[in-house]
């Protein structure tokens, strides 16, 4: 192949890829922020709020009698009997045995709800994205995670939002 040919080759296919760099349309989302702001997101914060919040109180009320019998303890140092004092220690780590109890309990249980949650939704908020991909004849779509710099005309979080909503209602 002459020289000629060569640089026309090479000249036509750097034209054929900026050609097709221009054309790529790209959309950036804040995924966690879009998944959050979900009216579904939000409900299922405040179910799983109100859900454990007994619990919660629970183990609220528990550290305050640990609080009481430690200053019981303290206040009462060597004025009460031998045996009154060996029972308010015994008590006192019985409640710190339970109350360590309840909070991996309540822990573990507010984490696999939430893991629950999150996957359902992030399974929906792909859905989601795709189509306002499509809607918008986007060729990918970035988390603004990984970017260090967009146009705030590229993102799609809001319309991402809106469109889980719409999609997604709550019951």
């Amino acid at each position: 192949m002459s020289r000629v040919a060569r640089l026309c080759l090479v000249a036509s296919l750097f034209l054929a890829v900026t050609a097709a760099q221009a054309q790529s349309k790209v959309g950036i989302i804040n995924l966690q922020k879009a998944l959050l702001d979900t009216a579904e997101m939000k409900k299922a914060q405040a179910d799983m709020e109100a859900r454990y919040k007994p619990r919660q109180d629970g183990i609220d009320k528990l550290q305050r009698e640990i609080a009481e019998l430690q200053r019981n303890l303290q206040s009462n140092a060597g004025k009460l009997q031998p045996a009154a004092e060996q029972e308010m220690v015994a008590r006192g780590q019985r409640a710190q045995v339970e109350l360590k109890r309840q909070t991996e309990d309540l822990q573990a249980d507010v984490e696999r709800d939430r893991n629950d949650i999150l996957q359902r939704g992030g399974q929906r908020i792909q859905e989601v994205i795709k189509k306002v991909a499509e809607a918008q004849t986007l060729d990918v779509v970035v988390d603004s995670g990984n970017t260090l710099y967009f146009k705030p005309a590229l993102d799609l979080t809001p319309a991402v939002t809106a469109e889980y909503d719409k999609s997604y209602p709550v019951k």
